[in-house]
């Protein structure tokens, strides 16, 4: 099964924009279609994104709220226990958590908008795409059976 790290920013706009490419990812995750990877650096960035007051109030939520949401979330995903560590990424040191993530947790994608991310387009054989190519690829892959697995790597 397709094994996948997401940035912060993609649950953020999973809860804010039903329907949107982070919002269908997330429908695959609870499908079980894909696998979620998660380390608790990142459910730390995304619990402290989803209460940024902005966020908080465009979410109409209780800080209780996302806090259960992020525990949902590693009840549903792997969490990788964060033996991994990594050089920083000279341009955004910040993003190196999804990159240590995604190698410990032997991930296909990390599917990020973040131009320090994708700018690299793939870290260690991993594919660092942004959420319409990744639902592109998963498109195709139903598609053409024979190439699930781990889907886009030739």
């Amino acid at each position: 099964m397709v094994r996948i790290v997401l940035d912060a920013n993609q649950f953020v706009s999973a809860l804010l924009k039903p329907g949107s490419n982070p919002h269908a990812i997330m429908q695959l995750v609870r499908e079980e279609n894909v696998v979620l990877l998660v380390s608790e650096a990142i459910c730390d960035e995304i619990l402290r994104v989803l209460t940024y007051p902005k966020i908080r109030k465009r979410l109409n939520r209780s800080e209780e709220y996302l806090a259960d949401f992020v525990q949902k979330l590693r009840s549903v995903a792997i969490v990788t226990p964060g033996a991994v560590t990594l050089d920083p990424l000279s341009s955004d040191p910040d993003n190196t958590k999804y990159l240590a993530c995604a190698v410990e947790g032997k991930a296909d994608f990390i599917i990020s908008g973040d131009h320090h991310l994708k700018e690299l387009k793939s870290f260690r054989g991993i594919r660092i795409v942004d959420p319409a190519a990744f639902l592109a690829v998963m498109e195709e892959n139903s598609l053409n059976p024979s190439r699930a697995g781990r889907a886009g790597t030739d």
